[in-house]
């Protein structure tokens, strides 16, 4: 059964912006960018760094800290340092309302 679970509103972050969220224990980072969001793990898999504080370009997410990057679509770890993917989560918009299905 799925969980769909509100987590911000249409509007709320920028183009290419990303927000950190925290969603029933969980470190999530809601991004924007080509006009759709994306829900991400929000912790880098190399080393502990915010996603959400990292740059979006060409639909990946680039960690802050060590400039690994990671496919907003599927979680690819798209180059070194990282090795290891990240969790991508299902993303809606119904009305103004974004939702994640955990």
């Amino acid at each position: 059964m799925t969980n769909w679970v509100k987590i911000a509103q249409v509007g709320q972050i920028e183009e290419n912006e990303s927000m950190a969220l925290e969603v029933e224990g969980k470190q999530l980072a809601l991004h924007f960018t080509e006009g759709q969001y994306f829900v991400t793990d929000n912790i880098c898999t190399h080393q502990y760094a915010l996603l959400s504080g990292g740059y979006i370009e060409n639909g990946c997410i680039e960690c802050p800290v060590h400039q690994a990057q990671f496919d907003l679509r599927n979680g690819k770890a798209m180059c070194a340092p990282a090795t290891v993917d990240i969790k991508t989560y299902e993303v809606a918009t119904v009305g103004d309302d974004i939702l994640v299905s955990l």
